[in-house]
C-alpha cells in the first residue's frame, strides 16, 4: 500500500518497537501521530523526528483520548494505516509463594492495557478507515502486536500470556469482520526483544533469554519488528494472519 499522501498512528511509539516502526513509517512518506502515555517521552520524540510527526497522548483503553490521538492523523491526512504496540508487563502467580491467591488487581490492569487497549484502537481506528476512499482495492491495514507468550507464557506471565493469546485470537475475526470494508488485520507475535519491557531485568537475565534464541542467539532489534510491519503494510495478500518473529524460540516454563 503507498503511504506517501496518507497518515499513521503507531501507538507505544515513544520508545522499543513502536519508535522503531516511527522512523521507518517515516521513511515511507506517511504522516505520523505517535500515540503514548502523557509521561512518555512522546512529545520530544515527535519534535526531534521533524514536521511529518506529531504526538498524541493517550492511555490505549481511554476511548476519549484514543479518539483524540486519531483525529490528529486523520487531520493531516486519510488514515491507512495503524501499527498498535503499546503494552506493559507485569507478574502475577495463580497462587503466590507465601500461599496467597494471585492478584485479581494486577490482573485485570494488564488485561485492561494489553487487551481491552487492542480492542480499543482497532475499532476506532477501523472505524476512521472504512471512511476512505480505497487506494489499490484497499482502504488500511491495522498491525497489532501479540506474543510468543500467547502459546508459551512462562510461569508469572499469565495476564499478559491471557491477554497476547487474546490479540491471537481477535486477528482473524477482525479479518473477516473487516473484509468487506477492504480494511486489513493481522499481528506480529516478537520474541525476546530489546525493548523497555526488559529494562526492569537484570542483564544476567536478558543474556539468559539471548541465549534460548536459537539463531540468530540474540535478542531482536527493534527495527527488525518494524521491517516486518512495513512488508505487511506492502503486501495486501497479507491478511489475518500472525506472524512470530522469534529466532525460532519455543519459552522454557521459566
Amino acid at each position: 500500500m503507498e503511504l506517501t499522501d496518507s497518515s499513521a498512528i503507531v501507538t507505544g511509539g515513544a520508545s522499543g518497537l513502536g519508535l522503531a516502526t516511527v522512523k521507518r513509517l517515516v521513511e515511507a512518506g506517511a504522516q505520523v501521530v505517535i500515540v503514548d502515555l502523557p509521561a512518555s517521552d512522546g512529545a520530544r520524540v515527535a519534535e526531534q523526528l521533524g514536521e511529518s510527526v506529531q504526538f498524541g497522548p493517550a492511555d490505549v483503553a481511554d476511548p476519549v483520548a484514543v479518539d483524540a490521538a486519531l483525529d490528529l492523523a486523520v487531520a493531516r491526512a486519510p488514515l491507512r494505516t495503524v501499527v498498535h504496540c503499546a503494552g506493559r508487563g507485569g507478574t502475577v502467580r495463580v497462587v503466590e509463594r507465601d500461599g496467597a491467591p494471585g492478584s485479581l488487581e494486577t490482573y485485570q490492569s494488564l488485561i485492561q492495557t494489553n487487551l481491552i487497549g487492542s480492542f480499543n484502537v482497532l475499532r476506532l481506528a477501523a472505524a476512521r478507515m472504512v471512511q476512505n476512499e480505497p487506494v489499490d482495492g484497499e482502504r488500511g491495514v491495522v498491525i497489532m502486536t501479540a506474543s510468543v507468550a500467547a502459546w508459551e507464557g512462562q510461569i508469572g506471565q499469565i495476564p499478559y500470556a491471557s491477554a497476547k493469546a487474546g490479540v491471537v485470537g481477535m486477528t482473524l475475526v477482525a479479518a473477516r469482520d473487516l473484509a468487506r470494508k477492504l480494511v486489513r488485520v493481522n499481528s506480529i507475535a516478537p520474541g525476546v526483544f530489546d525493548t523497555p519491557i526488559l529494562s526492569r531485568f537484570s542483564q544476567e537475565i536478558r543474556d539468559g533469554l539471548a541465549a534460548q534464541i536459537p539463531n540468530p542467539s540474540r535478542l531482536g532489534d527493534p527495527d527488525e519488528y518494524a521491517r516486518l510491519a512495513m512488508a505487511i503494510v506492502d503486501n495486501g495478500m497479507l491478511n489475518g494472519e500472525v506472524i512470530r518473529l522469534d529466532g525460532a524460540i519455543r519459552m522454557a516454563p521459566r
